[in-house]
């Protein structure tokens, strides 16, 4: 399993409550379309927080670096429905940044693979 975490700041007029309703309807669409796995959207506690942390944590769950190159290929040529979904909760997006987490260690000991 690997997670997709989403470090995101919301616009100053974005609302909170619309944007996680937007991140759900989102999220349950890719995870009809088997692009992903579970997921969550967390908020920042009392405002808690340092560094290069924002207000909201979204993770998505991915069983492998295949199907994450999967969603990309299939959002690539989404439909009208998708697009909508997907332009509704970026709207209010300022900033976000990304982050592709596994499980360590792991049995692989991907550190010791390299193309050089």
């Amino acid at each position: 399993m690997n997670l997709y975490h989403c470090l995101i700041e919301l616009r100053s007029e974005a609302r909170a409550l619309a944007f996680a309703s937007a991140v759900e309807a989102w999220m349950d669409y890719l995870a009809t379309q088997g692009l992903i796995g579970q997921w969550r959207l967390m908020r920042r506690k009392f405002g808690l927080a340092s560094g290069a942390h924002r207000d909201f944590l979204l993770e998505i769950e991915l069983p492998d670096l295949a199907t994450l190159d999967t969603a990309f290929t299939t959002l690539a040529a989404a439909d009208d429905q998708a697009q909508r979904r997907y332009d509704l909760m970026h709207q209010m997006i300022a900033d976000v940044q990304v982050g592709l987490y596994r499980p360590y260690p792991d049995p692989a000991q991907r550190e010791r693979i390299a193309l050089i």
